[in-house]
């Protein structure tokens, strides 16, 4: 099995840019060194030299200005001082290129154009033209060229950073966003079914109650039927809700969504769990936005509810206006709180219809008035258009005591 070979990374690819151009330098003196008989060998000084300038190298990325300031030193003084020279400017230009591409490109410019400086006071004040006056405009444009291209690094790693991190913002974002969504709409379901069982499974309380106890056989048989009634709609409502969540194909539903013209048929289950509701709706009667449709047959759903099982009411009125840009729902009953019931509490009942009120821009109160108890929501609205009232909405329901 073959070991995949990887490049050194960190350090250690430090120490090994230093060597690797230790060892360049050093062969190529040592070649130069032994290329004719009349020159003097390389003095001590040139040697220690060349090791500081390529062992900085091993420090270049942590302090790039420092170690470029040494080699250009010790550039400047092999060269006057030794003989025959050496190629000792790679490391200088290797660590040129190294300050700018870790963005010190005003202190590798500034470098470069003092190491020139020197390279030009030097051949001006020597008497022997160590380089050509070509020569010397294309070691300018190698510094250029070396400056630009690290630059040009340091811009394209910038990039690269800022993309990775919009990327990963983003995608944290993303995150955030789908666990919100998820957060909100097990709080919808939740609050969907508390408001479709909580009503029902009351109501059914009622009525076996009444049924265990009563001793009449007429009161026996309508608190069995109420209780299949609401027994019905309750599976019905859960079966709708729970097809949704699978999200599969089922034939969609015969009855009328829960809305503002389903209002009378739950003052009628009301009143036969033993409180009179009366409804009333003021307004021209206009087609909701479905959201707030079922807004207002919620609100009324759970105040009803809060009715039946924390208080001792005999009514209760329902009153919806419909204004030009507006509903306002109030729930008012006669009754007063049953002992251990929570009717002018903060439970889950207040909690839902608040946040449907408040979902949809609206405002919700709920305390204690008139002897009884009042429940108001203002829920704003923009009409999408009239449809016929519901001939049974606004009908006072049949008192069942």
């Amino acid at each position: 099995m073959r070991v995949p070979i990887r490049p050194p990374r960190g350090r250690s690819a430090d120490a090994a840019w230093a060597l690797c151009c230790l060892v360049i330098v050093l062969g190529a003196t040592l070649w130069a060194d032994a290329g004719g008989d009349d020159r003097a060998p390389v003095p001590g000084l040139g040697w220690a030299l060349i090791v500081t300038a390529c062992g900085a190298l091993y420090l270049r990325r942590r302090h790039p200005a420092a170690v470029l300031v040494i080699t250009m030193v010790a550039a400047a003084v092999y060269y006057p001082t030794t003989e025959p020279d050496g190629p000792i400017m790679i490391a200088f230009v290797a660590a040129l290129y190294t300050a700018a591409a870790e963005g010190r490109v005003r202190a590798a410019v500034l470098v470069a154009a003092v190491a020139m400086g020197v390279v030009a006071y030097g051949e001006a004040g020597s008497s022997v033209n160590h380089l050509e006056d070509a020569a010397i405009w294309m070691l300018a444009g190698w510094f250029v060229a070396v400056v630009a291209v690290g630059g040009v690094v340091h811009n394209r790693r910038a990039y690269l950073r800022e993309a990775d991190r919009r990327a990963l913002a983003a995608e944290h974002g993303r995150e955030e966003e789908a666990r919100r969504r998820a957060t909100e709409e097990r709080l919808r379901i939740a609050r969907e079914l508390h408001d479709i069982l909580g009503h029902n499974i009351s109501l059914i309380n009622v009525q076996a109650t009444a049924a265990l106890h009563g001793g009449d056989p007429a009161a026996h048989q309508a608190a069995l039927d109420a209780i299949k009634q609401a027994s019905k709609e309750t599976l019905r409502e859960l079966r709708t809700t729970l097809g949704m969540l699978r999200q599969v194909d089922e034939q969609a539903p015969t009855a009328p969504a829960p809305g503002l013209a389903r209002l009378g048929e739950l003052a009628e289950r009301s009143t036969a769990a033993g409180t009179a509701v009366h409804v009333e709706i003021e307004g021209e009667p206009r087609m909701l936005p479905p959201e707030t449709d079922l807004a207002v047959y919620r609100i009324v759903q759970e105040a009803l509810t809060n009715v039946t099982r924390h208080s001792d009411a005999a009514s209760a009125a329902v009153r919806v206006r419909l204004a030009p840009a507006e509903v306002l729902v109030e729930i008012v009953d006669d009754g007063r709180p049953v002992p251990g019931g929570q009717h002018a509490g903060s439970g889950n009942g207040l909690r839902g219809m608040r946040e449907r009120a408040e979902a949809l821009g609206g405002a919700f109160e709920a305390g204690p008035a008139d002897g009884g108890y009042r429940v108001s929501a203002r829920l704003p609205v923009a009409y999408l258009g009239s449809h016929p009232p519901d001939p049974q909405a606004g009908r006072t329901a049949p008192s069942g005591r």
